[in-house]
């Protein structure tokens, strides 16, 4: 028998990258600067924990520029989805005593 504990998703042990894929799941993509400061993250702090997600296929980046400024924006990618919501649906399964 597999217990829910089990089911977790190490990739969303971190507050942030639980934050991250939080604020994800709820938009269609945001940028750098909006989700550091929904997070109240330090530049270096994000690009980290995004830069995990990423290497995990669960976040797509996206940079360009916006006139001579660099734009970088967010996106949760279709496994990132699903397996953000298998790690909620765990997470609700020991809360329940699974």
């Amino acid at each position: 028998m597999k217990y829910a504990i089990h089911t977790l998703n190490k990739a969303f042990d971190n507050r942030v990258r639980l934050g991250v894929m939080a604020v994800l799941m709820t938009t269609d993509s945001v940028s750098f600067n909006d989700l550091k400061e929904a997070l109240d993250l330090t530049d270096g702090n994000l690009a980290s924990h995004v830069s995990a997600l990423e290497k995990a296929g669960y976040v797509t980046v996206t940079k360009q520029f916006v006139g001579k400024k660099p734009n970088t924006t967010y996106t949760a990618s279709a496994e990132g989805k699903q397996a953000f919501q298998e790690h909620l649906n765990a997470l609700e399964k020991l809360l329940k005593g699974g």
